[in-house]
């Protein structure tokens, strides 16, 4: 149930933020937008948001500088947090058709893992993500992503 209420109001937040955005319309000043990341809830919704729904604000400003991403297959994967961006810059507008299930499996005052399990038609993404508090905002470090 917490994570049901954590998850809308996060949704809540993503949804307002956006509208904010889009009333600034084209040709307003073009600076980075800056997304709220003051808790792990927060930066954990955002990121969920940016990998499903081509959520393109504050992605620079949502991964740690030492982020990393792995995909465990037959053929294992790293990516670098250049590579992530910029491949989620191109989703940008694009959403998943899946069903999203957000479970937090650690969560502490600095530090919180989180599994984000996408189930499409055919298959089911697993993603294990770490957040960590970094000065007074979260950031994603880390992204173990699996597929069934």
């Amino acid at each position: 149930m917490r994570t049901l209420v954590k998850t809308f109001a996060a949704a809540a937040l993503i949804a307002v933020s956006t509208f904010a955005m889009a009333a600034e319309g084209p040709g307003s000043k073009a600076t980075k937008t800056t997304v709220n990341l003051s808790t792990a809830d927060f930066a954990l919704a955002h990121y969920v948001a940016v990998t499903t729904e081509g959520e393109s604000a504050g992605i620079e400003q949502l991964f740690a500088e030492d982020f990393n991403q792995k995909i465990q297959a037959s053929n294992a994967q790293n990516h670098s947090l250049s590579e992530v961006v910029k491949s989620l810059k191109k989703q940008k507008g694009e959403k998943l058709n899946c069903t999203i299930n957000t479970d937090i499996i650690d969560e502490s005052a600095d530090y919180m893992v989180a599994k984000v399990t996408l189930k499409f038609e055919n298959f089911t993404k697993t993603d294990l993500v770490t957040l960590e508090r970094v000065g007074n905002d979260w950031k994603v470090s880390k992204s173990i992503n699996s597929y069934k």
